[in-house]
Formats: structure tokens, sequence, C-alpha cells
């Protein structure tokens, strides 16, 4: 990596930390948006790896795991079934999966600014939760963004905030291992990548500790109005940049 690429994605790494820091989501959606800008999606992918991979891990812990995993283990496997079965598709065209990749930032930045109040009614999960896992996969392999549409789902299970911030987490687990493996598969993820994914941690959590002094100072609410309008912005530059 030249020095420039180096700065960028570690003030990436950074920017999408201090996110999750202040809102507990949007480190993957961050910086896979931003480096799309920089690097191939696939590259972009493999490098948030490793600290996606233990800012969730970290994330998912507590009491509730075991419920948690008993309730949603519909959608966990059709996240991993998912990914597989989309495995390959980030690696195409670079033209194609920067609109892809552009489409979905928009999608989940619309979702969230609209704030929709959904509500899944228990009787519906056994047959929307693997569905969602199975969508979230596909869109996981496609663009390495592990929320749509699992997050919204998630939202919508009337869950307490803790029980949602670990669901949130084991979701997000389960994404970035099974996108790992992907990659693996596809031989994207090799020992340089690994190593700079892993050197991506450190500016990660940084940021995320940044992130939880600024909760202090400013309304969640008003942060995530500005983080969602910038990822519209990212999503509409990324969609149309094959035709400008």
């Amino acid at each position: 990596m030249s020095i420039l690429l180096v700065t960028a994605v570690t003030a990436t790494f950074l920017l999408a930390g201090m996110v999750k820091g202040v809102i507990g989501l949007g480190l993957p959606t961050v910086a896979v948006g931003l480096l799309g800008i920089l690097l191939p999606p696939a590259e972009a992918a493999a490098l948030l790896v490793v600290p996606s991979l233990v800012t969730n891990v970290w994330q998912l812990g507590g009491p509730g795991l075991v419920a948690l995993l008993r309730r949603l283990w519909p959608m966990l496997l059709g996240i991993a079934l998912g990914t597989w079965a989309g495995s390959g598709l980030i690696a195409g065209e670079a033209a194609t999966m920067s609109l892809v990749l552009g489409l979905v930032l928009i999608a989940y930045a619309a979702i969230a600014l609209a704030a929709p109040r959904l509500k899944v009614p228990p009787r519906a999960e056994p047959v929307l939760s693997p569905l969602v896992g199975a969508a979230t996969g596909a869109v996981t392999a496609a663009t390495g963004i592990l929320v749509i549409p699992a997050a919204p789902y998630l939202q919508a299970l009337a869950l307490d905030k803790d029980a949602l911030v670990q669901a949130m987490g084991l979701s997000f687990t389960v994404s970035t291992a099974a996108l790992a493996a992907s990659l693996v598969h596809q031989g994207l993820f090799q020992a340089p990548i690994l190593g700079a994914s892993t050197l991506a941690l450190l500016p990660a959590l940084l940021g995320m500790w940044a992130g939880a002094l600024l909760r202090r100072r400013m309304r969640p609410e008003r942060f995530r109005l500005y983080l969602f309008i910038g990822l519209l912005a990212v999503g509409a530059h990324l969609a149309l940049r094959p035709s400008l």
C-alpha cells in the first residue's frame, strides 16, 4: 500500500470505530462504504474482517446469549448458507459491484432515516428468520455489508435494548465469519490482507474509545442523522460512479 492509501484506510477505520462507539453498530457499513471509493469491494470487505469480528464478539457477550441463540438460530443458519451460496459475487466486475454496493448503502440509509415502526409477530418468526438470514447472507457475500435486512428485522422483534445490542453483535459475528470463510475459499483473504486487517483493528478500537467519549457529549439521535445522510451521499456516489 502507498502511504496515502494507508493513511486513508487508517482514517476510515478510526471513523468507522467512532460510529460504532457512539451508536453501537455501523463499523462494517462505514468501512466498506468509504473503502469502496478507494478499493475494489472484495479488498474492502477483506480488510474489515478482523476489526468487525473482534468488535462484534465483544458486543455479543452477556447472560442472554443462549436464549438468543435458541431464538435466532434459523436466521444465523440462513446467513451462513446465504453467504456461502453467494460466494464469488463480490469479486464480480468492478463497475457492477460499485453500483450494487451503492444501492445497498442507499437502501440502508433510507430505511434508517425513515425509521419505520415495524413489528414481527412471534408466529411469523419461524418463516421470516431463515428468509431474512439468507437475504442478509446474499447481501454480505455481494457487498461486505452485514446489516441488510438483518438489522431492521432484529429491531422489529421488540427486544429490550441490551438484548437488541447483543442480537446484532451475534448476527454481525456470524456474518463476518461467513464472509471470511467465503473470501478464504475464493483466495481473497491471504496472509498480506490478514496482516493489514489485523493492523486495522488498532484504529478501529481507538475510534470506538473516542466514540464512547463523544456519546457523552452528543445526542446519539443527532449523530445517527448525520451518519445516515453521509451514507446516503456515499451510496449515491458509488452507484453513480460507473456512469460518470
